[in-house]
């Protein structure tokens, strides 16, 4: 078997030693005109990037590039291609070489050519035709006899036939071994169907089942309209969840993958902007709306790769969340995100729907206009940053008003681009002055977005007549105790403890339904680790048994087991009781919520410490410095608790 390159910018077919699939997340990691721009002076021209022809000589550009569809064109010597091409056109390389080179760039690790990589392939576009086979079956229901519930239901949310065809909606019926059956019927192994998470298994059922039941069905299809997963909303209202999606599988992961993004890719490169909303039905809204640029994260919150998504096909992407809680607290983790990659031209905007509303409740009760107004409304990045500073507490003394900026001038230090990293700076320090008045603390500290403000402008008492000027700042020469700042510490207790934890909850999975939402924000930076959480999650929202053999059949069907057990050998010999599954419940409980709370700190701490670190080197101020020691002195205090946690004798106090 050879392998072809497929690209919609490429007539020929190329033979090559790999498979579509790692061509693809190359070209997704790396932006067209990074790669044309190291060769090729690029100005931006509307949505396209602009320059002199690498090929002609001339003194108009005629050569464009274009990120969206990740191609080059040349109007005057009419070449065009990705940018495999275009190495292999201005430095002679070779097909391979070119692919080996922006592999390494890209961080993508290329499989050897082998028999068993041709194999891994072909079950690859297997995998993809049982998935679009079970599609297939999904559509078939929802238009059949035993798909009239459904389609009442959709009806009723004004999905009528247009809609269902559009975005491929299906319904999964109430049985056990529908789709087992039919898919079995054309030859498709159970084994696959467990693989690609058509079918789950239980303690109480022998053999496995059809993972959707009585559910709508929505397809989640890659960057080429491919089905890779599905997620379906339950039709009865005491399901245990009502939204279910695939769980990770060689085809699906969830992370990196945004729905509908391969539909929206041309109104998002026509308007120059994409919208990302919370779920299937809300992207549907969105597009009924006529805005076709929508697309949806799979139930995470949004990942960097999602967000990298997003750059690709807009500088501003607009995210817009429900008009509640879970949706404000969805804008602000995307923020949190967002705020260290943010780049030169690259940011969010932030539309937030009315209360209890969201983009379907918006559209039947206001029209597309009232969807209109509030993208129109969309908030930058800085003032969405401002408002949930300045909104979440009192501001009227000048100690929390100091908490406050320390708080700002914290997440504005883990900007990792220098210039937006100062441009941000300098805005936080022009709205700290603005708040506090030339008097420093007369006027009103109630924050961003006030009621009555244009632009969520923050209210601030006007100067009066016989104020003072403002005070000068004060500027700190460097400070000679810098030499003696120790080092930051080694988080061999870090590493330690996420292991403890996330190994614990593996053979006490009972645990899962306390720790669930801790477990979920934790942060994790083992790669075991973080799989594994997956994994748990995955477990839990599906209503699984608690049964540790039963968590432990899953991560073997996963091949994951040996992930575990490469993470249950990191827990320290203090802690491996916990590993043990007759160990005492109640200890195990209050040490586990002990850890997660001590992990939480030190992560905190350990993301501040960086971020005191890069403000000190960017300014050397006697402020940075105790900033620094301050964060150094709250990590030792965690590490003394971690050494009091693993002395035994403090174990049986």
């Amino acid at each position: 078997m050879r392998y072809y390159a497929e690209s919609d910018d490429l007539h020929d077919r190329t033979p090559l030693r790999y498979p579509p699939h790692i061509l693809e997340e190359i070209r997704a990691r790396l932006p067209a005109s990074d790669v044309v721009g190291r060769r090729v002076r690029l100005k931006k021209a509307g949505r396209e990037w602009r320059g002199l022809s690498p090929f002609n000589s001339e003194k108009t550009p005629s050569f464009y590039v274009n990120d969206q569809k990740q191609f080059y064109h040349c109007f005057s010597s009419g070449k065009h291609g990705d940018v495999f091409r275009f190495l292999m056109e201005t430095e002679g390389l070779s097909f391979p070489e070119a692919v080996e080179r922006l592999a390494g760039e890209a961080g993508v690790v290329l499989p050897k050519p082998s028999a068993e990589t041709e194999r891994a392939d072909e079950q690859r576009r297997d995998a993809l035709d049982v998935m679009e086979l079970a599609a297939v079956y999904f559509e078939d229901q929802l238009r059949g006899q035993r798909g009239a519930q459904a389609r009442e239901y959709l009806d009723r949310r004004a999905l009528g036939e247009g809609v269902r065809r559009q975005f491929r909606l299906g319904y999964a019926t109430g049985e056990r071994y529908a789709l087992r059956d039919h898919l079995a019927g054309k030859g498709v192994d159970k084994a696959l169907m467990l693989e690609l998470g058509l079918l789950a298994t239980s303690e109480t059922v022998a053999v496995p089942f059809d993972k959707f039941r009585d559910r709508v069905m929505f397809p989640i299809t890659d960057i080429r309209g491919r089905v890779i997963a599905f997620g379906g909303r339950a039709m009865q209202a005491d399901a245990k969840a009502k939204y279910l999606n695939s769980p990770e599988t060689p085809l699906f992961h969830k992370g990196r993958v945004l729905y509908n993004l391969n539909a929206a890719r041309k109104a998002a490169h026509d308007r120059g902007t994409i919208i990302a909303v919370e779920g299937y039905v809300d992207v549907i809204a969105m597009t009924l709306a006529g805005h076709a640029e929508a697309v949806a994260p799979l139930g995470t919150a949004l990942t960097e790769d999602q967000l990298g998504l997003l750059w690709r096909h807009a500088d501003e992407p607009i995210l817009c969340f429900d008009g509640d809680k879970a949706g404000q607290k969805a804008a602000f983790r995307a923020l949190d995100v967002a705020l260290p990659m943010l780049e030169p031209g690259k940011s969010l905007r932030f539309a937030m729907l009315p209360q209890g509303q969201d983009p379907d409740d918006l559209l039947r009760s206001g029209g597309a206009g009232a969807i209109d107004t509030v993208l129109e409304s969309a908030h930058p990045l800085v003032e969405v940053l401002w408002a949930r500073e300045t909104e979440t507490s009192p501001l009227d003394t000048p100690e929390r008003r100091a908490g406050l900026a320390r708080t700002l001038r914290e997440a504005v230090s883990g900007i990792r681009d220098e210039t937006v990293r100062r441009f941000y700076r300098d805005d936080i320090e022009n709205r700290l002055r603005e708040m506090s008045g030339p008097r420093g603390g007369r006027g009103d500290y109630r924050g961003a977005a006030q009621p009555g403000r244009a632009n969520g402008e923050p209210m601030r008492r006007r100067p009066r007549p016989g104020d003072p000027p403002p005070s000068p700042r004060i500027d700190f020469k460097f400070s000679p105790l810098l030499s003696s700042a120790t080092p930051p510490p080694q988080g061999s207790a870090f590493r330690e403890r996420e292991a403890m934890i996330v190994s614990s909850l593996l053979v006490h999975t009972e645990l899962l339904a306390i720790e669930e939402e801790d477990l979920s924000e934790l942060e994790l930076d083992n790669p075991d680790a973080q799989v594994l959480r997956s994994a748990l999650l995955d477990h839990v929202a599906e209503g699984a048994s608690t049964d540790s053999e039963v968590m432990a059949s899953r991560l073997e069907r996963a091949g994951l087991s040996e992930a575990a057990a490469r993470l249950a050998a990191l827990v320290r010999p203090g802690d491996r009781w916990s590993l043990d599954p007759h160990a005492d419940p109640a200890r195990l409980e209050t040490t586990l919520r002990q850890a997660v709370i001590l992990h939480r700190k030190a992560g905190t701490l350990n993301s501040e410490l960086r971020q005191a670190e890069r403000a000190l080197a960017d300014d050397p101020s006697e402020a940075n410095f105790a900033w620094l020691c301050d964060v150094k002195e709250r990590l030792a205090v965690i590490a003394s608790a971690d050494a009091d946690a693993e002395d035994p004798e403090t174990d049986e106090i």
